[in-house]
């Protein structure tokens, strides 16, 4: 048996406990990894000895204890809270404010996840990592590539290897979706993704309710994150998904690192949005300061070795570093180059992305395919909503295959509807996140390929209705319209569709379940209502435990 420490007889320690609760506790919240799918007991097979049953009891216990204590925060948001994979509002939707009165729930939960989310900052690249990369500098961001594990067996070491010595001395193989629970150790990549998210609800609060103190939250962060002296990031991704082992402390990261930064969208998307609102809060300092940072970001995007290899990555890293760098484009406002960046990805790797039938042979082939999917549509949708920011008409561009955005959408569909209630949770990777997070694409596609189609536009709602009954209260609900709302918000809204802008009584548990109908609702009254909410508490989990 391959192992990992070399001195019999020893469960694990402690404090391998708690890091192993910890991600449990994070993989039970998100509700991505269920404990079959982590794996647990493969990664303790890597151990020479078998775990004690006290240490596996406490790891479970410790888990239970985090879970509550983060669900004790999430209780009173009208929906849990949900990292997207990424999302880009047309800033003139958000600022015309002219919103439909069927968004009224989805504007509350934006707010509620804005103060949610703004309870758990500020973030820093230099906070949320216990040592630096190894260029010694912490203002260099690190990640440790996820799927790597580590093989002691022919260390010949006497005595148990230290948590170093095992990133050092052991070589490290990939088991492709089998997340390493100590990659988290370094999480500068969760901090990231909390703070991007931070800063694009914030800034859609302002936009909903005048707050100047959304503004100044978002304006803090970016300060934080990318100018200030002490915290601010290297404007480069060098020891991004680094593979530990033997030989590798001092080199450098790998083209997987770029997309890390993916949720750069999401920054520009709320920095678009207070720079046209002329938000109280968002100085010409803050402003400056952030365009340099990019300038200097973008070109290590269109130079470094790293960055130009994922550039050429045909699946979805690929895709996400031209909705990364046209993204940053827009924001230092080279119009030209962001054009220039999202056309030449509808000219090159889109063509080979989606297949004849709508499959994404370069997601099919991955362990959690249907992550993979739906991951890379996200990231298609995205590519061309900023197209259609900057001019660019991309929804409808067909691949080598005559295939479109639609057909993979139509595709990753027919894999839900195909498996059925009863069987789509332990089939499709053991998740239930996975379907909530494709649910944003499914309505953006019935936005753009539902207009003037009545019955594209009839299955695409009544997919939403059967996987999460009360999608309009979802915040992407606000960012996809004008869409369908089943009629859900004025069947459970005090206002009854009043004016937009106005608050409503948050929907109550059962209306929140979906009373029985649909495949989120009924049989998942308790996941809907409370279960789904405990399930995801690792989101502030991670905020509290690991980024401190």
């Amino acid at each position: 048996m391959t192992g990992v420490y070399a001195r019999p007889g020893r469960g694990l320690t402690t404090q391998q406990c708690i890091l192993v609760g910890k991600m449990l506790a994070i993989a039970m919240m998100h509700n991505t990894l269920p404990l079959s799918h982590l794996t647990l007991w493969r990664w303790i097979s890597y151990t020479p000895h078998p775990v004690h049953h006290q240490s596996f009891f406490f790891m479970l216990l410790l888990t239970i204890v985090l879970s509550l204590l983060a669900f004790r925060s999430l209780a009173n948001l009208n929906v849990a809270f949900t990292s997207y994979y990424n999302d880009f509002i047309e800033p003139s939707y958000i600022l015309g404010r002219s919103w439909s009165t069927t968004t009224v729930v989805a504007q509350q939960s934006i707010i509620q996840w804005a103060d949610w989310l703004a309870a758990q900052g500020p973030w820093s690249v230099t906070t949320s990592k216990p040592f630096p990369a190894p260029s010694n500098d912490m203002h260099d961001y690190l990640s440790w590539a996820i799927y790597f594990w580590p093989n002691c067996t022919g260390v010949g070491n006497a005595t148990e290897l230290t948590p170093q010595q095992i990133w050092a001395t052991c070589p490290y193989y990939r088991r492709d979706g089998e997340f390493n629970p100590d990659a988290f150790t370094v999480n500068n990549t969760g901090a990231f993704m909390a703070m991007s998210d931070a800063v694009l609800y914030n800034a859609l609060a302002w936009a909903i309710n005048g707050s100047s103190k959304y503004a100044t939250n978002v304006a803090s962060w970016i300060d934080t994150w990318f100018i200030a002296k002490d915290t601010y990031m290297n404007p480069n991704l060098n020891y991004g998904q680094v593979v530990r082992g033997p030989g590798k402390t001092s080199g450098m990261g790998r083209f997987m690192g770029v997309i890390d930064l993916k949720c750069m969208v999401k920054v520009v998307n709320a920095v678009l949005v207070l720079r046209a609102g002329q938000a109280p809060g968002w100085t010409s300092a803050i402003d400056s300061g952030l365009v340099n940072w990019t300038k200097s970001y973008i070109n290590w995007l269109t130079s470094s070795p790293i960055a130009l290899a994922a550039a050429v990555a045909r699946n979805n890293h690929g895709s996400y570093y031209y909705s990364q760098l046209a993204a940053l484009q827009i924001l230092v406002n080279d119009t030209a180059g962001a054009n220039a960046t999202i056309q030449k990805y509808f000219s090159s790797l889109y063509k080979n992305q989606i297949s004849a039938d709508g499959e994404q042979p370069f997601e099919a082939v991955r362990t959690r395919s249907y992550h993979y999917r739906s991951f890379n549509i996200a990231a298609m949708i995205t590519n061309a909503r900023l197209g259609s920011h900057l001019g660019f008409d991309a929804w409808n561009l067909t691949t080598s295959s005559g295939s479109t955005i639609k057909s993979a959408l139509d595709f990753t569909m027919s894999i839900l509807i195909s498996l059925g209630a009863d069987n789509y949770s332990s089939s499709i990777e053991g998740s239930t996140t996975m379907e909530l997070l494709f649910l944003p694409s499914v309505g953006a596609g019935a936005v753009v390929y539902g207009a003037g189609d009545g019955q594209t536009r009839g299955r695409y709602v009544a997919f939403l209705e059967s996987e999460e009954e009360n999608y309009p209260a979802q915040p992407w609900f606000f960012s996809n319209q004008p869409l369908d709302d089943s009629g859900w918000v004025g069947a459970h809204s005090e206002s009854g569709g009043a004016d937009a802008t106005t608050t409503s009584r948050a929907p109550t548990a059962s209306a929140s379940a979906g009373k029985g109908k649909g495949r989120n609702g009924g049989e998942r009254v308790l996941l809907g209502s409370f279960g789904r909410q405990f399930l995801r508490a690792a989101t502030l989990v991670s905020l509290h435990v690991l980024f401190v």
